[in-house]
């Protein structure tokens, strides 16, 4: 474990390669990240970590490890800035698990599965906590539908066919309105009010080329973005021109595979991907083209090729990533 520069970056090294990773949202857990083993077997693991700012290194409490079945695909805690309701956390594999986070202890609080009718599940390939209504988990598996569940009650409150083919991401973009991307290549558009229609927001121009991830800007919820498989392009959309996108950002050297909206800012947004390098983009310019595309206004080189990246909405100057066994976060 180690700081480099004036602490612009902490450095911790887990005993295994990180997949999920996620940052805390309690102000009073400021520096707290759970991170997910991705090890080819069934036992996995997650820890959650704390930076110890006057130590300058971050600290594993064994007693907040536990065990998870299989990776966790993705890992977030409740959106709870405020600290008004339980120390809650959520990951998704095999099923949606709500855990409670103790003083010196986790507890698995919910399995929630809706396949209760078969002995095998579909498994799940990301999930989203509603912000404005933080009893809602948006969770969608490779079966093609997206399910909401209260977990408060633990009930599906809806579940619907999204897609053609498997879905890979989730997005919430208000209240009762979602976003899902799939192997069919389509951003999809959903109102919980409205259930029999979506909107096709985007449809990838390659045919069959499926979308990895979906980023909604919380800040300006007229933007999402979307990356392609084995694409080292990020495709911005605005959802008032359906189809067309606003631009495409076209820097990376290799796969890009995880992005993520500024928390505090309408117009940046962070990718990561295969190159081993983070970029942030500025994108007020956006609604003019720039020709021969948009530069980044920041970037970083990791060591390894990035496949996560988070960026912190209680510390909106630090961003964090994970490449190989190593998790880091930047001041941005």
């Amino acid at each position: 474990m180690a700081t480099d520069q004036k602490s612009l970056i902490y450095t911790y090294e887990a005993p295994w390669q990180i997949y999920g990773m996620n940052w805390s949202i309690r102000k009073d857990k400021k520096f707290r990240i759970a991170i997910g083993s991705f090890l080819e077997e069934y036992n996995n693991r997650v820890q959650i970590i704390q930076l110890d700012e006057e130590m300058g290194e971050f600290k594993n409490d064994n007693r907040l490890a536990f065990d998870h079945p299989y990776p966790a695909t993705k890992i977030m805690f409740i959106p709870d800035k405020e600290c008004q309701k339980p120390d809650l956390m959520a990951t998704t594999g095999d099923y949606l698990r709500i855990w409670q986070i103790h003083d010196g202890r986790v507890e698995l609080k919910s399995l929630l599965n809706n396949n209760k009718n078969s002995e095998f599940s579909a498994p799940l390939t990301s999930f989203d906590w509603n912000d404005a209504e933080p009893r809602q988990i948006g969770t969608c598996s490779i079966d093609t539908t997206c399910t909401i569940w209260d977990i408060e009650k633990e009930v599906v409150d809806t579940q619907l066919i999204a897609h053609d083919k498997e879905v890979y991401d989730i997005a919430w973009g208000g209240p009762g309105v979602f976003a899902s991307v799939s192997a069919d290549g389509s951003v999809r558009v959903f109102d919980l009010r409205d259930k029999e229609h979506s909107t096709i927001i985007y449809e990838s121009s390659q045919p069959e080329t499926p979308l990895l991830r979906l980023g909604w800007n919380k800040r300006d919820p007229r933007y999402m973005a979307t990356i392609l498989m084995d694409s080292s392009k990020v495709v911005v959309l605005d959802i008032r021109f359906p189809t067309v996108p606003v631009a495409e950002l076209q820097r990376h050297q290799a796969s890009v595979n995880a992005i993520a909206w500024a928390p505090h800012s309408p117009c940046h947004i962070c990718t990561a991907g295969d190159d081993c390098q983070a970029l942030i983009w500025e994108l007020s310019s956006i609604s003019q083209p720039v020709e021969g595309g948009l530069d980044p206004i920041l970037a970083y080189t990791a060591a390894a090729e990035i496949n996560q990246l988070q960026w912190s909405s209680t510390q909106p100057d630090w961003a964090a990533i994970a490449f190989a066994n190593k998790l880091q976060i930047l001041r941005v």
